[in-house]
């Protein structure tokens, strides 16, 4: 077994699961437990670069045939790289490593399947935004398939809602969240009188180390526009819990940068709210400013209404 050089590269690479796994594995092997052992055909070989989806995923050579009984390599590459669209989205910090386990299975001297439990943690944040594009979760990711977590698999990493701790894992959103161009003020004025509310806001980044990043709100940067049918002093709890829920929308406003100031507004659907909308708040968005300070005296169409 390369249980050493493996678990250096772990260090290296950043991949915390694999050093627990490697004990579990010393711990089963030394009980006696069930094991799925190698077929004589199946072979290590360096994970490379162009295979995306698992490379520098924390160990660097992986098993072929496959678990998903991929025979070659250039079939490993072609069919992993289908799964890229789904990870952009970061439906789930545990989907690479999920993935990962069956389309480059680390090279041990026996195969190690993902645990039952880390499919249904993965299936229960993805396979919904699969839905949103016409894509059912495949079969060969049943998750019957897979060992319960008593046997020696690969477990979960992140902390899902299950769990006792605070933050939920973040989830993908349907919708496709982009910072808008600030065109001019009037179309500013008239998409915030068409959402339920509007903030000035500024984000910061927690991490940049995993899959997916968590975000904060700074409580002492919330300048509330409009609230609609929230009340002020709960304003800022909704945003977390929409930073904390929405990550494809947040890391599509943030654009890489560790912080930044945005004007959003959206909208309030039962417990949560949606951004529609979101502007970043720069010298050089001239139109934004503009209609911000306008705001404070802008009718929109439905309150002039109402005054004739």
């Amino acid at each position: 077994m390369r249980a050493a050089s493996t678990e250096k590269a772990s260090r290296r690479r950043g991949a915390p699961w694999l050093p627990g796994l490697l004990l579990r594995l010393l711990l089963w092997g030394c009980a006696g437990g069930r094991a799925s052992y190698l077929r004589r055909s199946s072979s290590c070989t360096a994970i490379p670069r162009s295979m995306a989806l698992c490379y520098d995923i924390g160990y660097s050579e992986m098993r072929i045939p496959n678990l998903l009984e991929h025979e070659t390599m250039p079939e490993v590459i072609q069919q992993s790289s289908s799964w890229l669209p789904l990870l952009a989205r970061e439906c789930h910090p545990d989907a690479r490593i999920f993935l990962c386990s069956l389309f480059a299975p680390i090279c041990l001297d026996r195969l190690i399947y993902p645990c039952r439990s880390l499919c249904e943690a993965v299936k229960r944040s993805c396979a919904p935004v699969m839905a949103c594009y016409g894509y059912p979760w495949p079969e060969i990711l049943n998750c019957n398939k897979f060992p319960a977590d008593h046997e020696l698999c690969i477990a979960a990493v992140s902390t899902d809602e299950s769990s006792s701790s605070r933050r939920t894992v973040p989830r993908a959103s349907c919708k496709d969240c982009e910072l808008e161009e600030a065109s001019t003020a009037r179309e500013i004025l008239d998409n915030l009188c068409a959402n339920d509310f509007t903030v000035k806001i500024r984000i910061l980044r927690k991490n940049t180390t995993t899959t997916v990043s968590d975000f904060d709100l700074d409580p002492s940067r919330v300048e509330v526009l409009k609230h609609g049918p929230l009340l002020r002093t709960e304003i800022p709890g909704r945003l977390q819990q929409w930073l904390d829920i929405d990550a494809t929308c947040a890391h599509n406003i943030m654009r890489g940068t560790h912080a930044g100031v945005f004007v959003i507004s959206g909208e309030v659907r039962s417990d949560k709210v949606v951004v529609n909308k979101a502007y970043a708040w720069q010298k050089k968005n001239r139109n934004l400013h503009q209609a911000v300070r306008r705001w404070k005296h802008h009718r929109c169409p439905e309150q002039a209404g109402r005054k004739v």
